[in-house]
C-alpha cells in the first residue's frame, strides 16, 4: 500500500463500514493516520482513532441526528466516503416489488444525498473537501445487478457527476468508484455450495479472479489524495477489465 502522509489528522466519515469494502476503506484510512468515523446498521468495534455510530442510513431522522452529533465533536469532515448499499438479488422488473424498489433506492441513493447535504455545507465554508460515492459497474452497464440495483447505481453516477460540476469551483472534489466482482459478505451467495457462480464470474473477468476489498480501498485512497487533485466527476472502474468486453 502506498503511504499517503497527507491523511494524518484528517477526519474521514465512511458509511457501510461494518464489512466488505466499507470496512476495508475505514481500515485503510486508519493505517494512514486519519481519524475515521464509521457508520453502519451493524455494530463495528471501536478502535484507536475510529469512532462508530450505529445508524440506518435509509432513516432520515437517524442520519440527521448522527450527523449533528458528529459535527458537534468534529467541526469539519475532510473526506466523506458514501459506501453503504444493498443488492436486489438480480431480479428483473416484473419480479421487483415496489417495496424492494424503494428500499434499494433509499439505501443506495437517498442515503448519499442526505449524507452529502449534511456534511457539504461545512466543506463549502472551508472551500475544501472530498466526497467519494460508491457506484458500481451496474451504474455504467446492464447485467451487474437487477432492475432496482442497476437503476440505483446509474442514479449514483448521475448524482456524482452533477455534484462534481456544481461544486468544483468551490474546492470540493467529487468522484465515484465502480467496483466489479469484489469478494465481500454481500456477494457470499455467489460462493455458496460448489461456488459455480463465483467460478463463472471469475472466468468472465479478464483478470480471471475476484478482487479483494482492499483493492477498492487502495483506489479510494488514491481518489481522496492530492495525487488525484485534477480528477473531478470521474467514475473509476475497479473491475478487473469486466467492461472491456
Amino acid at each position: 500500500m502506498i503511504c499517503y502522509s497527507e491523511f494524518a489528522g484528517k477526519v474521514v466519515v465512511v458509511s457501510g463500514a461494518a464489512s466488505g469494502i466499507g470496512q476495508a476503506q475505514a481500515e485503510a484510512f486508519l493505517e494512514q493516520g486519519a481519524t475515521v468515523i464509521a457508520l453502519d446498521r451493524q455494530t463495528v468495534p471501536e478502535k484507536e482513532s475510529q469512532l462508530f455510530y450505529q445508524v440506518d442510513l435509509s432513516d432520515k431522522s437517524q442520519v440527521e441526528n448522527t450527523a449533528e452529533t458528529i459535527l458537534k465533536s468534529y467541526p469539519h469532515v475532510d473526506i466523506l466516503i458514501n459506501t453503504a448499499g444493498i443488492l436486489d438479488d438480480y431480479l428483473p422488473t416484473l419480479s421487483t416489488s415496489e417495496e424492494l424498489w424503494m428500499k434499494v433506492f433509499q439505501t443506495n441513493v437517498t442515503s448519499i444525498y442526505r449524507m452529502t447535504n449534511l456534511f457539504l455545507p461545512q466543506m463549502l465554508e472551508r472551500k475544501a473537501g472530498v466526497i467519494i460515492n460508491m457506484a458500481s459497474i451496474a451504474g455504467l452497464i446492464a447485467g451487474g445487478g437487477g432492475a432496482a440495483y442497476t437503476m440505483a447505481k446509474h442514479a449514483v453516477v448521475g448524482y456524482t457527476k452533477q455534484l462534481a460540476l456544481d461544486y468544483a469551483k468551490d474546492g470540493i472534489r467529487v468522484n465515484a468508484l465502480a467496483p466489479g466482482a469484489i469478494k465481500t459478505p454481500m456477494n457470499a451467495a455467489d460462493f455458496a455450495g460448489d461456488g459455480e457462480m463465483a467460478k463463472w464470474v471469475a472466468k468472465e473477468t479478464p483478470m480471471n479472479r475476484w478482487a479483494e476489498p482492499q483493492e477498492v480501498a487502495n483506489a479510494t485512497l488514491f481518489l481522496a489524495s492530492e495525487a488525484a487533485s485534477y480528477l473531478q466527476g470521474v467514475v473509476l472502474p475497479v473491475d478487473g477489465g469486466w467492461m472491456l468486453k
